[in-house]
């Protein structure tokens, strides 16, 4: 890609250093479980995810994704994640998009091949892989049989993590997005997707970490998708929430921003 575009807000409340962002970890990784890298990695690749992440939490994307990848497979997280809230809200070209997406999930599939007993990364194999399939449609990326890889790589991380709010999330997401796309008799046949199984997962993201705007977004979503207007203001109640929330980091702000502009819409 041949620029990036830059963080649109003020990133200095997100510039933590080294010791800032320690302090603030647990709440800023408080849905995603990535350990702290000091804790998980040698010195020099602890250096470079550590360096990594304060780029990311700042919105410097393109220099997360470069200080990642001098950390190798050991960077996949703040890799993958940089790419793929770029992608999100700052990248306006489809094909680009899509490419980043699909980096992404590269990434992630060799982390999980390289560490096959952590939940992180089956989860982002996952976020990264439902991104490009959304990007390319839904019924395509079904077509595809990429929904049973997205499925499976969230299922891995459950069994690793029960308690994985953003895999909860997503797959909660995944059983709403299919019911939506190809009727709940379809999915619930072909794919096992029924709503019950999609508000659990739903709901259990909720309960484990509800202040991050995204998880209110993504709840919304959900409920929107499987019961339309019936609930309609319960959707637009999350994405007030999501507005109001004081965000943490640059992808938190984007996320608020992206709330915010919804509700004056309503």
């Amino acid at each position: 890609m041949s620029k990036w575009q830059p963080f649109p807000h003020d990133a200095k409340p997100f510039d933590y250093d080294r010791a800032q962002l320690q302090q603030a970890w647990a709440d800023l990784h408080a849905s995603d479980l990535v350990p702290w890298p000091g804790d998980t990695a040698d010195p020099q690749h602890a250096d470079a995810c550590i360096a990594a992440w304060q780029h990311f939490h700042a919105g410097r994307f393109a220099q997360a994704c470069d200080e990642a990848a001098r950390a190798g497979t050991h960077g996949f997280a703040p890799h993958c994640k940089a790419l793929i809230v770029y992608a999100d809200h700052l990248e306006d070209d489809e094909s680009r998009q899509q490419a980043l997406y699909q980096q992404a999930t590269d990434i992630a599939e060799q982390a999980c091949a390289e560490f096959p007993d952590l939940p992180t990364a089956h989860y982002y194999h996952a976020y990264a892989l439902g991104r490009y399939g959304q990007s390319i449609s839904v019924v395509k990326a079904l077509r595809q049989g990429l929904g049973s890889k997205v499925a499976e790589s969230l299922d891995s991380a459950l069994s690793l993590a029960p308690d994985y709010p953003d895999a909860h999330l997503a797959l909660g997401l995944y059983h709403a997005e299919i019911i939506d796309k190809v009727g709940k008799m379809v999915a619930r046949m072909t794919y096992g997707s029924t709503r019950e199984k999609a508000m659990q997962h739903l709901q259990r993201a909720l309960e484990l970490n509800p202040r991050p705007p995204v998880t209110q977004v993504e709840y919304g979503n959900g409920i929107f998708m499987l019961f339309g207007d019936e609930r309609l203001e319960e959707a637009n109640d999350c994405y007030r929430r999501a507005a109001e929330t004081t965000p943490l980091d640059a992808m938190e702000k984007l996320d608020q921003e992206f709330a915010a502009s919804e509700v004056a819409a309503l």
